[in-house]
């Protein structure tokens, strides 16, 4: 076996299963080729008509380009180091997470799979097959992956639902809010009361959480039929045992998780304020509230996964927002474009150099798959 190419789980062959040559069978994948390049060619559009038609009519790129440079050196290394932070910020949430993971391994796979989920279309799917790749590699048996991957994704989505909320408060003590962030507001605190509501449900009562299973599994096997395969089975009893393993990790490590995640999401805004503020936009244009009011509405809009990693969407919603708070245009565009340098472009780069890292490191592999089992510690 090539040493560069992880272990494959040692598990027993799968019994055969006889196949009827007499029922045609369509190949399943055509489908997801054609929503595939639907995908890239939706993100590719939004991404032309945001560089090449949108921002241009805001602000010439010669205006912007000279924004940057007036950059002082101050403000640059100031830049460096909230930026640096804003990059390991979310490594601390994933080790909360996942009980055993070391700190280390944590910033490898936080940079490997948001370098992935930057690049491809839906790339978060295939940044959660690089987390779950690595953890395999590492020892980690599937329910940590799964527990690791639920409980960060659950957790980042309640606070880009608060923060729009905390946004609002804050603009309402200024007395500056809008009718439209109101409303904003108003359907983020429904989202959040559902999304809290079902969590507790599903945590609290057992018999809820097999039910989800029950129909989970339904859904998943009449997909299946359609494509020509087998029921599913067991989804309740695992729904189950899932709900006893949430319980389990919040219990004692909920602080934690929700401490660090908070971190994480300021830590991206003070990578937008020292950007805006380091290209001259000030407080008098456009304050701190308005920008973290931008910030907060424009992550909650990101959510929704149009292009990889927001690409376009986020240059887009966070220009418009900050011009009409009263910025200079060519200064907030530069800035916003030197707040997605520093949080798009270069999480690329760093990914891949984790990613060699990761293929590397063969002291962090085990032999065996599954070797350390989740607990709650």
């Amino acid at each position: 076996m090539d040493p560069t190419e992880p272990p494959e789980p040692r598990e027993p062959p799968e019994p055969a299963v006889p196949v009827e040559p007499a029922v045609p069978v369509e190949p399943p994948a055509r489908g997801g080729s054609r929503r595939r390049v639907l995908r890239v060619f939706v993100s590719v559009a939004v991404v032309v008509a945001v560089f090449a038609f949108a921002l241009p009519k805001v602000a010439g790129f010669s205006d912007v380009w000279r924004e940057i440079r007036s950059m002082s050196g101050g403000a640059a290394a100031l830049l460096v180091v909230v930026a640096t932070w804003n990059l390991v910020s979310y490594a601390f949430v994933l080790a909360a997470a996942t009980p055993g993971l070391s700190t280390s391994q944590a910033v490898v796979v936080t940079e490997s799979s948001t370098a992935v989920a930057n690049v491809l279309p839906a790339g978060g799917a295939f940044g959660i097959g690089m987390t779950a790749a690595m953890y395999r590699s590492w020892g980690f048996d599937p329910a940590a992956t799964g527990l690791a991957v639920v409980v960060t994704g659950v957790w980042n989505n309640l606070a880009k639902l608060v923060l729009p909320l905390l946004a609002v408060v804050l603009l309402v003590s200024q007395g500056t809010v809008t009718a439209g962030r109101v409303a904003a507001a108003a359907a983020g605190i429904g989202a959040l009361a559902l999304v809290v509501v079902g969590i507790a449900l599903l945590v609290s009562n057992d018999g809820l959480a097999r039910r989800a299973g029950a129909i989970a599994q339904r859904c998943a096997t009449r997909f299946r039929g359609l494509i020509h395969r087998g029921q599913v089975t067991g989804w309740s009893d695992a729904a189950s045992a899932f709900r006893v393993r949430v319980v389990g990790l919040l219990r004692g490590r909920w602080v934690r998780l929700t401490f660090f995640t908070v971190v994480s999401q300021l830590s991206l805004f003070l990578v937008l304020l020292v950007s805006l503020r380091g290209v001259g936009v000030s407080a008098a244009r456009v304050s701190t509230t308005d920008v973290f009011a931008a910030y907060a509405f424009v992550r909650l809009l990101s959510a929704l996964p149009i292009t990889p990693g927001g690409v376009g969407v986020v240059e887009l919603g966070l220009t418009g927002a900050l011009v009409a708070d009263g910025g200079g245009h060519a200064a907030v565009v530069a800035g916003v474009l030197v707040f997605r340098a520093l949080t798009y472009l270069v999480p690329i780069v760093v990914g891949a150099i984790t990613y060699v890292v990761w293929r590397r490191r063969r002291s962090w592999w085990v032999d065996v798959p599954g070797a350390r089992p989740l607990s709650s510690g």
